[in-house]
């Protein structure tokens, strides 16, 4: 009793509960602090408020009661048939390891993949049962089960408040197949080497204003991700929506409304004006606003049977092929037929395509420097296949380049951009024979385990892995779940890797470059995608062969 009244004595709360029958006693009129006073007389004594000290100790009691439940849910929640889940043996009540993730986001998940992988293990965070997945068959398990009756997405806390409860990542069902059938169109041959065609351009040029930046401090170091996130920004810009985004003003409030919705993920989801989720949210608003101008402009181009000139007007295309065919058929037109869906459809690729993408483009410069010799093995290649090295990169270019082709998916492999895609369990869940998820359980798969196992020297960066002599392609194919796997498996799948593909092709022969390292250089930084913790380069104009 000592402790509680010295605890009441540090919060104040006797004194606190005295204000407040003054501040009653002088805010009330004497005949209603009569009637009060009245009714409390004849109140069972059994309903006499009690002393602070006693308000006190009731709550510390149901504290540590809801902490003793919750451990023990928890530890319910592990059990198995025959063994529970390796995991830590208890967690912080409430907080579980959110701490720890968020200090050392990279040193919190090795240390949970150590429990078990390829298996199960469990944590907690922020009273939530966490279940991470390593084991390859497992992951594939889960990302074939998407529905309200198995296992959601559930991306990260703030992703429904800035992309919209109407994104695709969080659609399943048969609306979701279908609109995922009309994508068909936007990923054939012909419209993937117009892509590369403009993916070259704004390659080029990003270079060449990397190349100015360098020149006004020559020598300097510079940390490029910026950079390489505002190449990576306008090369979806003008690949998605093309000649649809084309008043310069608007293109600065686009870009920067675009740098809010991926800002509001590095933050706490809190939505209050002035807050970075506010912000994005607004952000969303105009970029929407644009959107459905660009939608519009593409319908009333490609319904006068003009050429596909970006994204959109493949996708224009086909949704006016399909809106004849349901009127042909006397049907309702596609829901996502609309200007309105279809603007935030496009929104959707624009966001997949910027994070996951800009962090592989900087691994690739990281890994060249890392590599000398398969940066040279790549630039003897690309002087075979392209004799002019300034020639716009096509299609047919890039079949030419099967070892570049292997730097990049060995890049992906050794450095998934999107190393875990959470999701909950709608109800109780068969992970594997002998465990079931409990309902409301985080499940994550783990696609940086998946990608380690089974591979020659797995954690070893190593392109020849993927040569037509060791096909540890083919062998291994379960495990490179890179792109995802199953109904949400990523459409966009060879237009990210022809884009790193050109990227790597174009730079590689325009430049050389340098790391500088630093104590940190080969740790790994949550963005919520991984990156090196730091990207810092000098570079230079590379000589041209004669």
């Amino acid at each position: 009793m000592l402790f509680i009244s010295q605890l009441d004595e540090a919060l104040g709360l006797s004194l606190q509960l005295n204000n407040l029958s003054n501040l009653l006693t002088t805010c009330l009129p004497a005949e209603q602090m009569a009637l009060l006073s009245e009714a409390a007389a004849k109140l069972p004594r059994s309903l006499t408020l009690p002393s602070s000290g006693m308000l006190l100790v009731w709550s510390l009691a149901a504290l540590l009661a809801l902490a003793v439940l919750e451990q023990v849910k928890y530890q319910f929640g592990r059990m198995g048939k025959g063994r529970r889940l390796p995991g830590p043996s208890y967690t912080v009540p409430f907080l579980g390891s959110i701490v720890e993730m968020v200090q050392d986001p990279h040193a919190f998940w090795e240390r949970q993949r150590d429990y078990s992988t390829p298996g199960l293990s469990w944590n907690s965070i922020v009273t939530k049962f966490t279940v991470m997945v390593t084991d390859p068959a497992t992951i594939r398990h889960c990302f074939n089960h998407n529905s309200k009756d198995t296992l959601l997405l559930d991306l990260h806390p703030n992703a429904k408040m800035i992309l919209g409860t109407r994104n695709i990542a969080f659609m399943h069902g048969p609306e979701h197949k279908a609109l995922r059938k009309s994508f068909l169109a936007l990923f054939t041959r012909r419209a993937l080497s117009m892509y590369v065609e403009q993916q070259d351009r704004v390659i080029r040029e990003y270079m060449d204003r990397w190349m100015t930046a360098q020149d006004a401090q020559p020598g300097q170091p510079m940390e490029v991700r910026d950079m390489v996130r505002d190449m990576n920004c306008a090369t979806s810009q003008r690949v998605f929506i093309g000649p649809y985004l084309d008043d310069p003003k608007a293109v600065k409030k686009f870009t920067d409304c675009y740098m809010d919705m991926v800002g509001g993920f590095l933050t706490f989801p809190l939505k209050f004006p002035g807050t970075a989720v506010w912000r994005a949210m607004k952000g969303r608003q105009y970029i929407l606003q644009v959107l459905e101008e660009a939608v519009l402009r593409s319908k009333e181009r490609i319904g006068r049977g003009a050429e596909p000139s970006c994204l959109l007007d493949f996708w224009t295309q086909q949704i006016l092929k399909e809106c004849q065919e349901a009127e042909a058929a006397n049907v309702p037109p596609p829901k996502y037929s609309s200007t309105g869906e279809m603007a935030y459809t496009v929104m959707d690729f624009l966001f997949a395509a910027q994070d996951a993408s800009t962090a592989s483009l900087v691994w690739v410069l990281t890994q060249m420097a890392e590599h000398p010799d398969v940066l040279e093995r790549v630039r003897a290649e690309q002087q075979a296949a392209r004799p002019n090295l300034d020639a716009t990169i096509t299609g047919d270019t890039l079949a030419a380049m099967p070892y570049t082709r292997q730097v990049v998916k060995e890049v992906l492999r050794f450095r998934p951009p999107a190393p875990m895609v959470p999701q909950v369990a709608m109800k109780p869940f068969n992970l594997t024979p002998s465990y079931t998820a409990p309902k409301g359980a985080f499940v994550i798969p783990d696609i940086i385990s998946a990608c380690r196992q089974g591979y020659t020297d797995g954690d070893k960066f190593d392109p020849d892995r993927f040569s037509p002599e060791r096909k540890e392609d083919v062998t291994y194919a379960g495990n490179y779940m890179v792109f995802g796997h199953g109904p949400h498996y990523c459409v966009g799948k060879e237009y990210a890797n022809n884009h790193l593909i050109a990227f790597l092709a174009i730079v590689a022969t325009s430049l050389d470059w340098s790391r500088t390292r630093t104590p940190d250089s080969d740790r790994i930084k949550y963005l919520p995608t991984i990156y090196p913790w730091d990207s810092i380069f000098t570079f230079s104009w590379k000589a041209k062969s004669n």
